[in-house]
């Protein structure tokens, strides 16, 4: 369960997050880099991470015209980073599966976030609840040749329907028993996200904000154990 474990280095410094790789040790082996770190010098860690021989899920979201999407995927490919996030619009994926091309880079297509609800989606615009986005979205993943989806662990199992069993369904918005969910809208308990489909579980706030961040990981590995 350990390579299906990503913890999120949602932290404000590179001090912090060297901080807290030290004290989870060999209990975490899989980390997330998203914007807050990156823009603190998170991509040079994200390579002294790989490294060391962890894996690495670069969250960067990216959307952009075909050849900016492109680029980007190159240079990040060459990073050794094992996973990367686009968010899931057909052109920009298949401009990305083309660029990752014989690299190993899993490309991972953000369908809806775990942060938005049905009142969310009108707001911005869209004609479907979540469920349905969600699920039109793993279509598309899956017909861009994508290496997987990031939806929230209540879509995992129509996902995984969909996307079958090779692609990797990857869940944020996991929360284990006694957790508070903060700004996340749609979440799921660790066993329940594994025996939803789900192949990795993102969590961040449960294990860095944590007093003992290796304790609170390893009680969710002993969560995830039990859906085995």
């Amino acid at each position: 369960m350990r390579d299906r474990l990503i913890v999120g280095l949602d932290v404000p410094t590179l001090a912090e997050a060297e901080k807290a790789v030290a004290e989870l040790g060999d209990t975490v082996v899989f980390y997330k880099i998203g914007y807050q770190l990156a823009f603190a010098g998170g991509l040079g860690f994200a390579q002294e991470l790989v490294q060391s021989g962890r894996q690495v899920f670069l969250d960067m979201k990216l959307l952009d015209i075909d050849n900016t999407v492109a680029k980007g995927v190159e240079n990040i490919a060459r990073m050794g980073v094992t996973m990367l996030t686009l968010h899931a619009y057909p052109k920009a994926m298949r401009a990305a599966v083309a660029a990752a091309e014989g690299s190993g880079l899993c490309l991972l297509g953000v369908t809806v976030l775990t942060s938005m609800d049905e009142q969310d989606l009108i707001d911005a615009g869209y004609e479907y609840d979540p469920h349905t986005l969600v699920l039109r979205r793993a279509e598309q993943v899956r017909n861009a040749g994508m290496g997987g989806v990031v939806c929230s662990a209540a879509e995992a199992q129509a996902v995984r329907a969909i996307v079958g069993p090779e692609l990797a369904v990857v869940t944020p918005g996991i929360r284990p028993a006694g957790a508070a969910h903060g700004d996340q809208k749609r979440v799921m308990m660790p066993a329940d996200a594994i025996r939803a489909g789900a192949s990795h579980l993102v969590v961040a706030r449960p294990v860095v904000a944590a007093a003992d961040r290796k304790a609170a990981a390893e009680a969710i590995l002993a969560e995830m154990l039990t859906a085995a």
